[in-house]
């Protein structure tokens, strides 16, 4: 393809990049309006849930004043909550509201801002996947080259995860979280990371690139949902130990995110598809390794933070399957984990000079 044409699809990706960008703000924006308004509503099925058992709390003609503390205790001498038929008849006249469960079903309720966050972050894909594909148009190739285009890259899959995930479950809890990531990558690769279309060096001129970087892409956007998950599951068992020695609950909008046995429970799973996944990126590399400079590992600083990422997440699986090490310790070895992927993203490609210097800066 002509120079010209290259450098104009070039142009063209950047203008997409920019819109994606704007059009995930507008998204963003949206599930927080969704977790502040839906946060208000909650404390409002919590009022008319309360109203609605005061009454059966009172024994039949007894007055106000003298309703004991004892007839409005339970059998075991706690005060009684409220039913479960009360909260959904009062989540109906609240706006049908309904806290995530267990198993992040769809529930029946209707959540205006939510629907329009999740419709913004669709079209936000589409409009960064057009980005995406006028960048490799112009360079004429699969646009892994350097790191601008391995961090938008990485963006769009992030972002196709979590929507190929919403089909199935109710993860609308992490749009704020996951769209706000995603903004971040894309700042940071058009201001940081910017690299004009061009050529790739000798050594990426291989079929290798996309095996290996494709399936390394992949598994961070897959952690980059375990790192949002974690992070949740901490301010959740935070709260949740709050709530239960009697404080005040200052952060009602985690009301809509699962327990954090869920959210754990489920990063547990995609970490080990991703620890698969990453898995492939270290074996295929060192393939790849033989093939361009004929030996399959050389300690090269890139090489070594690979393989300490595939060490921390190994022993993260490890650790809460046969060790015990659930709750707040497994969340906290899922997030060093995910430093070490962007400390070997950022700090390792910047400013470790080695065989894996492809950033393009």
């Amino acid at each position: 393809m002509p120079y010209g044409i290259n450098e104009t699809m070039g142009q063209y990706s950047e203008l997409f990049m920019l819109l994606a960008a704007g059009t995930y703000t507008v998204a963003f924006i949206a599930f927080a309006w969704d977790l502040a308004k839906s946060s208000k509503a909650l404390r409002a099925i919590d009022l008319k849930a309360a109203q609605a058992e005061e009454p059966a709390r009172v024994p039949v003609g007894a007055r106000a004043g003298d309703r004991s503390e004892s007839q409005l205790a339970g059998p075991a001498g706690r005060a009684e909550r409220p039913s479960s038929s009360a909260a959904q008849a009062a989540a109906s006249g609240a706006g049908g509201v309904v806290t995530a469960d267990a198993d992040m079903r769809y529930a029946g309720e209707r959540r205006a801002p939510a629907r329009v966050a999740v419709a913004m972050t669709v079209l936000g894909a589409l409009i960064h996947g057009a980005g995406v594909l006028t960048r490799a148009l112009g360079a004429g190739r699969v646009p892994w080259g350097n790191m601008y285009e391995f961090l938008t890259t990485g963006a769009f899959v992030a972002v196709a995860v979590f929507l190929l995930v919403l089909i199935r479950r109710d993860l609308r809890f992490l749009g704020t979280f996951v769209v706000g990531l995603v903004i971040i990558m894309l700042v940071a690769a058009s201001v940081a990371y910017w690299t004009p279309v061009g050529h790739l060096v000798p050594a990426l001129q291989s079929y290798w690139l996309i095996i290996h970087v494709s399936i390394a892409v992949l598994s961070s956007a897959l952690f980059t949902l375990t790192f949002a998950m974690s992070a949740l599951q901490l301010v959740q068992a935070r709260r949740s130990k709050t709530v239960a020695a009697g404080g005040a609950d200052r952060l009602g909008f985690m009301r809509l995110v699962p327990s954090a046995l869920s959210l754990e429970n489920l990063s547990y799973r995609i970490n080990a598809i991703a620890f698969i996944g990453w898995t492939f990126t270290l074996m295929f590399g060192a393939i790849w390794a033989e093939k361009a400079w004929g030996r399959f590992w050389g300690w090269d600083t890139k090489e070594v933070w690979t393989f300490v990422i595939w060490v921390v997440y190994a022993g993260y699986l490890h650790a809460r399957a046969t060790r015990g090490w659930t709750g707040t310790r497994a969340a906290w070895l899922s997030i060093v984990g995910y430093l070490c992927v962007i400390f070997n993203f950022t700090i390792v490609n910047q400013f470790f000079n080695g065989l894996h210097s492809y950033s393009g800066l």
